[in-house]
């Protein structure tokens, strides 16, 4: 039986080539374009709700017992024995003190702790944050000021914080910026820090309650 052949139907053409590229030519540009125009956009609306100089927020009170607690709590947890920890939002703010040190700066003087709410399993926080301007090497900084919600996320590093909504007086939040801001989490300095990690890698469950958010390491 003699092998059946395919049989071109059409010429090609040697502008076919030139054709599919500036396609791509024009496609790549509209991507730049689309991307840059985004990103102004994006600074503008950050610039509408931002304010030149950070708040000054509340002074953090010292909580005597909490380091023992937490010294407690790490030991077992790192043993892999049953642990439960329960932190008041008065234990909450001490631990913004623990925080390091970041290239933006503390969590000590951006974020305050004020409320939980166990039906929303949220976390609301006033809030005073450092935000990048459109040039990124000048150094220099806006502030959002405002309240921010948090919930709490599982991750292989343990729990995290995610902002779960974002409102500053007096201005509307573009609900596209808390897309942007929950993509990041905010456990991240003390995920590194090599005595903490182990800990909260222990953490299997956590519950925000109306007095405080209560960790454990048995699901």
């Amino acid at each position: 039986m003699s092998k059946i052949q395919k049989v071109p139907t059409g010429e090609f053409h040697s502008g076919y080539g030139c054709i599919i590229m500036s396609a791509v030519i024009g496609i790549f540009g509209f991507i730049i374009w689309w991307s840059y125009y985004t990103f102004k956009t994006m600074d503008a609306a950050i610039a509408e709700i931002t304010q030149q100089a950070p708040a000054k927020l509340p002074d953090i009170a010292p909580v005597p017992d909490l380091q023992q607690r937490l010294t407690d709590f790490a030991a077992a947890a790192t043993a892999g024995k049953p642990a439960t920890l329960k932190l008041t939002v008065a234990d909450l703010n001490a631990l913004l003190l623990l925080a390091p040190e970041g290239s933006n700066g503390s969590y000590k003087d951006m974020l305050r702790v004020k409320s939980l709410d166990a039906a929303k399993q949220t976390i609301t926080t006033d809030a005073s944050l450092p935000m990048n301007t459109a040039s990124f090497t000048d150094g220099t900084k806006r502030y959002l000021v405002g309240e921010v919600d948090f919930i709490l996320e599982k991750t292989e590093l343990g729990p995290d914080a995610k902002p779960s909504g974002v409102r500053v007086p007096g201005k509307t939040v573009p609900e596209e910026m808390v897309k942007g801001m929950a993509m990041y989490g905010y456990m991240g300095p003390y995920q590194k820090d090599p005595k903490l990690e182990p800990v909260l890698k222990a953490i299997q469950k956590y519950q925000v309650e109306a007095d405080g958010v209560v960790l454990s390491t048995v699901k």
